[in-house]
């Protein structure tokens, strides 16, 4: 009797796995298929930053164009407050279907953790990556009347006269605020910092001549170098900017470890499904590499970029390393 019990406990258990396994394999082509058919409906990309800025011009070329290649709306959804923290909160915490994504920069993704002691999402683990968009290299700018030609001329004038000259930026925190500090620890010029609410202002006081350099993006700063009301000294990136081909790198005028700017990159929250977020990534790159798209990323001060999940992951963990040593040694507190 015994014996019989035991055979059919391990024959009932055989067969309630077996038909266990077919019920999965018969639900396994609509589950590949609900993921391949994505999306299905509109696509919110939430940009948590307002309207204009290099961030959200970016944001919306490429909302725009995966619109296009994956035949639905992408539509920009601008969720504004506590530099970025408001609408990254909202990724964080909407369903992981990848029907509301994030367009994050430098600071959302790599330099709020190390300014905000208390965050309403865990930012090591609440997004899943799916690709870079472009590069936002950085150029320093100061106002016509400041005699340096060059970055080298700027330290030396910022030596002799330590805490004489000023940089604004558009908030304490950013970064083009952190572009400066990374600037005075590589070169050892002391400089004095007017944090401004939004790069707008500041760089009406930059023209007006009331501060004598900034840091910001190529798309803010190129019709002003133009125009001449403004001098371009250096391009922050690792290379020439393509908006700025006359402009040298820092380290091309002998400025070495003070590269910095800012990206843009598309977000997923995490948990969403890979295969979702690996078709996100492969639909990015072929947009970077549409012709029209470059052009206008460049016109508009950016680098063109595509990436894999895993590339733009390691790129955050190597800004926000970075930007967390920078904040520490910088003792940079928000506003």
């Amino acid at each position: 009797m015994h014996t019989r019990t035991h055979t059919c406990t391990h024959t009932c258990t055989f067969k309630r796995r077996s038909i266990a396994a077919l019920a999965l394999a018969a639900l396994a082509p609509f589950a590949v298929h609900a993921q391949g058919a994505y999306p299905e409906r509109p696509v919110t990309i939430v940009v948590p930053f307002a309207p204009g800025g290099g961030t959200d011009i970016a944001a919306r070329l490429l909302a725009l164009k995966l619109g296009e290649k994956l035949k639905q709306s992408f539509v920009i959804d601008n969720r504004t407050g506590a530099g970025g923290l408001v609408g990254a909160e909202a990724v964080a915490k909407a369903k992981p279907d990848a029907y509301t994504l994030l367009v994050g920069n430098v600071g959302t993704q790599a330099i709020n953790q190390s300014l905000y002691p208390k965050m309403p999402y865990n930012p090591d683990k609440a997004f899943a990556p799916v690709s870079l968009f472009a590069d936002l290299p950085f150029a320093l700018v100061v106002n016509p009347k400041v005699p340096a030609k060059t970055p080298k001329e700027l330290v030396a004038l910022a030596k002799a006269e330590p805490d004489k000259y000023t940089f604004a930026s558009s908030g304490s925190g950013g970064s083009p605020h952190l572009t400066a500090e990374i600037f005075q620890q590589a070169t050892g010029a002391k400089l004095v910092h007017v944090p401004y609410k939004g790069g707008g202002p500041a760089m009406a006081d930059l023209m007006a001549g009331h501060v004598d350099m900034l840091f910001a993006s190529i798309l803010e700063t190129s019709g002003y170098v133009k125009s001449g009301k403004l001098r371009a000294l250096a391009v922050t990136s690792a290379a020439r900017s393509p908006s700025m081909p006359d402009v040298p790198t820092l380290a091309e005028q002998g400025v070495a470890n003070a590269e910095s700017g800012s990206w843009v990159a598309l977000l997923a929250p995490a948990g969403t499904p890979q295969p979702i977020v690996d078709k996100l990534s492969a639909a990015v790159k072929e947009v970077v590499a549409l012709p029209d798209v470059r052009e206008k990323l460049i016109a508009q001060g950016a680098t063109p970029r595509g990436t894999t999940p895993a590339e733009l992951q390691s790129t955050i963990d190597a800004e926000k390393d970075r930007y967390a040593r920078v904040i520490k040694a910088r003792n940079v507190r928000v506003e």
